[in-house]
């Protein structure tokens, strides 16, 4: 995550429902916002991540902007606060 400024953490479960829902919903809104790199994580997979940021249900949302954390959301994603969320975030910064 040290290589671009703005990062989307996207940590899901591979036995996760919801987390295959959300993920292509979650790529398709991101096609707007080229500068924010996604970087998807199964925490199964890699235990230390969940962790290391405190993630105790998936799927969890981290927005960082250079390493620091922006905002959250998990488990039940609401789509239309998320774009609003990022849309301010993305025209706030200089990319």
């Amino acid at each position: 995550m040290q290589d671009r400024s703005l990062v989307l953490l996207y940590v899901s479960q591979e036995d996760c429902t919801v987390c295959h829902a959300i993920l292509p919903k979650l790529k398709t809104l991101l096609t707007d916002y080229p500068h924010i790199q996604l970087v998807q994580v199964d925490a199964q997979q890699v235990p230390e991540v969940a962790g290391q940021f405190l993630i105790f249900s998936v799927p969890t949302l981290i927005m960082f902007y250079d390493q620091k954390e922006l905002f959250r959301e998990g488990r039940f994603v609401q789509f239309e606060s998320l774009e609003k969320r990022i849309d301010q975030i993305y025209n706030a910064i200089e990319l």
